[in-house]
Order: C-alpha cells, then sequence, then structure tokens
C-alpha cells in the first residue's frame, strides 16, 4: 500500500497510514452501533503504529472498553483501539471506496437486523481473531 492520507470532515485532521490493513470487516455490537449511531460500523485494522495523527486537536473517550479518538473541531470519528491488541481500527468511512474492501462481518450476534450481501457473517469473530468462525444463517 502506497502510504495514505485521510482526513476528518472539517480537515483540520489527518491520519497518515503507512502499512496495508491488517482486516477491513463491518462490526455489529453495540459499542460500534451507539458510537456511530448506525446499524454497525466499518472499520480497517491497522497496527498502531502504521497510524499517525497529524493537524489540529483530537480528543479521546472511552465507551465501555474501547478508547475511541475524534477530531475536537468537527467530532469525526477517526479510530479506535482495542486495549491490549496495539491495534487500531480506523473507521471505513474516512477511506475512499477503492480502498475499503471490507471482506467479513463481526459480532452478527448482536446485529439489529439480517445484513444480507456476500461476504461471511460471524457470529462472535473468526478464528484468526481468537472466535471459533461459528456464522450467522442470514
Amino acid at each position: 500500500m502506497q502510504p495514505t492520507i485521510l482526513q476528518c470532515r472539517c480537515g483540520q485532521v489527518q491520519l497518515h497510514l503507512s502499512e496495508a490493513p491488517i482486516a477491513q470487516f463491518y462490526c455489529h455490537c453495540g459499542d460500534c452501533r451507539a458510537v456511530t449511531g448506525g446499524g454497525y460500523s466499518p472499520l480497517a485494522l491497522f497496527p498502531a503504529a502504521s497510524v499517525k495523527l497529524a493537524g489540529g486537536d483530537t480528543t479521546t473517550w472511552t465507551y465501555q472498553t474501547m478508547p475511541r479518538t475524534r477530531c475536537a473541531h468537527c467530532g469525526t470519528l477517526l479510530f479506535g483501539e482495542s486495549p491490549g491488541m496495539n491495534m487500531r481500527g480506523v473507521s471505513g468511512f474516512l477511506l475512499p471506496p477503492d480502498l475499503f474492501k471490507p471482506t467479513f462481518h463481526i459480532r452478527c450476534q448482536h446485529a439489529v437486523m439480517p445484513v444480507k450481501d456476500d461476504l461471511p457473517h460471524f457470529k462472535d469473530v473468526p478464528a484468526a481473531f481468537g472466535g471459533d468462525d461459528e456464522a450467522v444463517g442470514w
């Protein structure tokens, strides 16, 4: 992946991405739904060191267990950091469509409604992330 620069909606904060994402997916957990105000959240998971902040001020808060960082001016959600994982889940809403290529859905046991597409739908998380690969049958 070529180094990529993303920005919040007002342009004051930039995210500099230096590596390709480890995974791209949609999360249906209650935490993601509450924070984004949607039925699920698009995420691109990167090693934390490959996501650098630049520009304006940010604010970080924790809702339940995951610290999340937003632009302090416009409120755009930039990323969340799962405790103990050394990863940053960058909001897929920031990535251009040609760079956001989700390959699965996670935590579908918490989904507010079925999402029918051609991607795998894991009840919790796939085995590669410590889960058991159990799928939901939508």
